[in-house]
């Protein structure tokens, strides 16, 4: 089953749902965290009477401010509230005005007098970013990661006269991650949940039910604001603690370090798992050993002999750069600007003016930062020229690469020409030579267009099924890499070029996917052998070679996809026009299984993308290689970057937080029943996700005696033992009419003896090991339970005594209605063979049914009118007559009950990933 990986732990809170009574607040504070919190309280229904917050700063009100303001909220600015540690009287009497029952303090930067911290009825809350009473102070976020501390969370106290010292009203906490920063932790935990926490505190007060548990001495501490001078690196101490002291500084004041006589800050620290990359040596003062710039960033080493890399630097003249980008920082050329490009340069020079309205005149010298400008002015900077300059790719961190305003237009530049690409794909392969070929094979998740360790560090093994050898290590991603990877896919469809792209042109990088896909066609067949352990002439044709078909079939999609127009009754004397457009969904989730790993990626990602969504796919634990090889190819098509994002790990940790994700807006899964219900119910209660499941089967195969018998057993057989039995729509129980049930079992005896096993890299193959140890033991309790309930074994049920999972194709016959045989899917090579008798159209039919699941289903028979009648009557999404397993791109596919819903291929495929808008004009 699923399971939730990130529960946070509740102390000192209530299971109450319901709150009756309101209060008449005061709020005290600043920030957009005071905001949120003064917006949900008014939704709560609670009065806020007064806002008390800090001055407009630049002419600019806090954002807490603006909100009050907009709200007719009276809203107070003081600059002070004590002169010389005495109360100011007119500002304490401005505040008793306002008769505020509760002081809430979500953020504030203000001594506030005792006279009105108890004032009201009920006192005053105040919100601290730390499970006190670890951490008092005004850095607590940032001491948490210094510490190295586990957990991380905050606080709601009953404010004393103490710091920090008051009574818990309540607390909650979250798990601190190897690579969290201030900002991923206050953006994923302190600042949504901090939220929630201050609206329940709220309501618990006002129902009269929250309570004061006094504050324990022990593991208490105190830290108070560092300052610049106190942040140098000590490199005298393990790389971990070298990484939280650089995390926790990040960004403000900053850790910094000396290198080449210069002052240099240190942000972006991540710890290094695998091999040190190969890099250029560089002298830092202090540190034993030098640093390396690689092309991932600067590595630095501690004394344990592990290593940590910082991704930016930046120099005392304020400016950043990548690390990488160390030895060649300063040789980039201007470029010369064109008529259009000027025109552009002074609308930006008018924006920059609008922030920094106390410098006179900006000029090509003008610091952004030294003229006074602030992190909120970088999100205002970007967010207005990212409006005037449509479609262009700006982030925050692109501020602080180029601060002069020289340097910031020749940045614009160059990404308004292109010229500013990114950099070439790096890849850590692991390298095999195998099948008379040089195999590379990515092992890192795949996230916004590049490949990344998981954040936590972790890695598991990929194993070899054919001799259960380990292939290489994978990253384990994390909760935090699915958030990463969402928040890509995200900006990639609502502000990257994919979603602003024509849809031919759509069509064009899909088509050109598929070709490099038929290109390397005999590399990932042999990745798929040795990762699944599916025969490589069948992972050639049927794994590989369908995947590029449904790529080639979609593409061509990408710009037939219409809407209709509808009359409707004109609204006279004017006209109505209605028509309907298709539209895709936005970021889309894709869990794949492990059976055919290419191919179930292909079958659910191209409609996907071909509709104009992006996507984060999770492909199966034991088979996640093909999928980032693929992701590597995406990158050679052109695919823009944050389009697609692979993640390999667990069902339990990445599955999971996919279904929950509130950004995700549908979710394809392929795989069991059950995990199929589990994620159903997690993307209903989530946002109510579209969700499409093909899910297990038990697909009857009926044969009668009227079939060309040939044709039937050599059906049969692929119908049971194709691809190993791994195969969703396997014929999980055959039929055969009584008059030819044993001329049939001695031809599939027969076949079935010739059946070579072997490894699946050898063209003669015909049956290669199962996918991995847990599911040959499975097959193998499978088989222990037919024999025990009376199905009669006629050949196999046995593990092949040789290295590896190889299981032998087994036969069972007499499989009565009752038998577990009879009813479970095994999802492997046994056959499961039950007579009926001779004429029994209906009775064999009734039997067929008398199943939870609808697949697919089959009949062999000569006679047309019986194939259509059996056909219209057979409870399944596909009916093969005369013929089995035969998919094709364009004929959709799925099951029915309990076999899930929703279609894969084929037209029907497209609108699992489209909406559809309806829009009625009146002229």
């Amino acid at each position: 089953m699923l399971w939730t990986a990130n529960q946070f732990i509740r102390k000192f809170s209530t299971a109450t749902v319901y709150y009756q009574n309101k209060l008449k607040l005061a709020l005290i504070g600043q920030s957009l965290f005071g905001q949120e919190v003064y917006s949900q309280l008014r939704k709560e229904g609670h009065k806020v009477v007064g806002v008390f917050t800090v001055p407009d700063k630049d002419g600019k009100a806090d954002p807490l401010a603006v909100a009050a303001e907009k709200d007719g909220t009276p809203v107070f600015k003081f600059p002070r509230w004590r002169v010389k540690g005495k109360p100011i009287p007119d500002v304490v009497d401005a505040y008793k005005s306002v008769g505020a029952e509760l002081n809430v303090l979500p953020f504030c930067s203000q001594f506030i007098p005792m006279n009105v911290i108890d004032h009201p009825k009920h006192g005053s809350i105040i919100y601290h970013p730390s499970i006190l009473p670890a951490h008092r102070g005004a850095s607590a976020i940032n001491w948490t990661l210094i510490h190295g501390d586990k957990k991380a969370g905050f606080s709601i106290f009953w404010a004393d006269d103490g710091l920090d010292t008051g009574p818990i009203l309540l607390q909650r906490e979250c798990p601190v991650e190897p690579n969290d920063t201030v900002d991923t932790l206050y953006n994923r935990f302190l600042f949504p949940e901090g939220i929630k926490g201050m609206v329940e505190a709220v309501n618990l007060i006002a129902d009269g039910k929250a309570p004061r548990v006094p504050q324990s001495e022990e593991g208490a501490s105190y830290e108070g604001i560092q300052k610049k001078d106190n942040c140098k690196v000590s490199f005298n101490q393990p790389a971990e603690a070298i990484h939280n002291w650089i995390r926790g500084h990040d960004k403000v004041p900053g850790a910094w370090t000396v290198i080449d006589g210069q002052v240099v800050t240190l942000y972006g620290s991540s710890l290094l798992s695998g091999s040190v990359p190969t890099g250029q040596p560089l002298d830092i003062e202090g540190a034993s050993k030098p640093g390396l710039i690689t092309s991932n960033g600067l590595v630095l080493f501690g004394t344990d002999g592990k290593a940590l890399v910082v991704r930016n630097l930046q120099f005392e003249d304020g400016k950043m750069i990548p690390a990488a980008k160390y030895f060649s920082a300063g040789e980039s050329v201007s470029v010369e600007l064109t008529e259009e490009e000027k025109k552009t340069a002074q609308q930006i020079r008018a924006i920059w003016k609008g922030i920094l309205s106390n410098v006179p005149e900006v000029e090509e010298s003008t610091d952004f930062f030294k003229s006074g400008a602030a992190s909120m002015d970088v999100v205002r900077l970007v967010e207005e020229i990212k409006q005037k300059c449509d479609g262009l790719q700006l982030q925050n961190e692109d501020v602080y690469m180029a601060t002069k305003f020289e340097d910031f237009i020749q940045m614009i530049v160059r990404k308004l020409r292109g010229e500013d690409k990114e950099e070439e794909l790096i890849v850590d392969h692991v390298i095999k030579n195998i099948n008379n070929m040089t195999v590379k094979m990515p092992h890192q998740c795949f996230i916004n267009g590049r490949f990344e360790d998981a954040e936590n560090g972790k890695t598991y093994d990929t194993v070899n099924p054919t001799d259960g050898s380990v292939i290489c290590k994978v990253s384990y991603a994390s909760v935090g890499d699915v958030d990463k990877a969402v928040a890509a896919a995200k900006d990639a469809f609502e502000a990257g070029p994919w979603g602003k792209m024509n849809a031919r042109d759509r069509g064009r990088l899909l088509y050109k996917l598929a070709d490099l896909m038929e290109e390397h066609q005999e590399e990932l067949a042999t990745i798929e052998a040795i990762d699944s352990g599916a025969v490589y002439t069948l992972a050639l044709k049927t794994h590989v070679g369908m995947s590029v078909q449904t790529f080639r079939y979609f593409a061509g999609w990408c710009d037939k996809i219409q809407g209709t127009t509808i009359p409707i009754n004109q609204a006279r004397p004017n006209h109505n026009l209605t028509f309907t457009k298709k539209e895709p969904l936005g970021v889309c989730a894709i869990v794949i299984p492990w059976n055919y790993p290419l191919m179930m990626l292909a079958w659910k990602s191209a409609a996907c993308l071909a509709a104009g969504n992006t996507l984060v796919l999770k492909p199966a634990q034991v088979t996640p290689l093909t999928a980032l090889k693929f992701a590597e190819l995406t990158v050679k098509a052109g695919i823009p970057k944050g389009v697609i994002n692979i993640i390999p790990g667990s069902g339990g940790l990445v599955g999971q937080r996919m279904s929950d994700h509130p950004d995700i807006r549908k979710l394809g899964f392929t795989g069991s029943t059950p995990i199929g219900k589990h994620i159903m119910k997690s993307c209903a209660l989530s946002n109510l996700k579209k969700v499409s499941l093909e899910l297990g089967g038990k697909s009857p195969l009926i044969i009668f005696q009227d079939c060309d018998l040939d044709k039937a057993v050599r059906m049969g057989m692929g119908s049971v033992f194709f691809n190993k039995g791994e195969n969703c729509i396997a014929a999980g129980r055959l039929f055969v009419e009584e008059s030819i049930h044993d001329e049939f079992l001695r031809r599939v005896l027969e076949e079935v003896k010739k059946m070579k096993i072997g490894d699946p890299l050898d063209r003669s193959t015909d049956h290669g090991p199962q996918n991995h140890r847990a599911h040959m033991e499975k097959l193998l309790e499978y088989c222990e339970i037919g024999k025990k309930e009376g199905a009669t074994l006629v050949y196999g049920g046995q593990q092949v005594q040789r290295p590896g999972y190889f299981m032998e194709p087994t036969v069972f016959t007499d499989v009565e209605d009752h038998m577990y045989l009879a009813k479970e899917e095994s999802f492997g090579p046994i056959m499961v063979i039950s007579k009926f008798k001779d004429g029994d159209v209906d009775g064999v039919l009734k039997r067929a049914n008398d199943t939870e699941f609808g697949l697919a289903s089959g009949v062999f028979t000569r006679d047309i009118n019986k194939a259509m009648y059996v056909s219209e009557r057979l409870e399944a999404g596909t009916v093969f007559i005369n013929t089995y397993n035969k998919t094709d791109v364009a004929s959709p596919f799925g099951g029915f009950k309990q076999s899930g819903f929703g279609k894969d291929l084929g037209e029907a495929a497209l609108h699992e990933y489209l909406r559809t808008k309806a829009v009625t004009v009146e002229y």
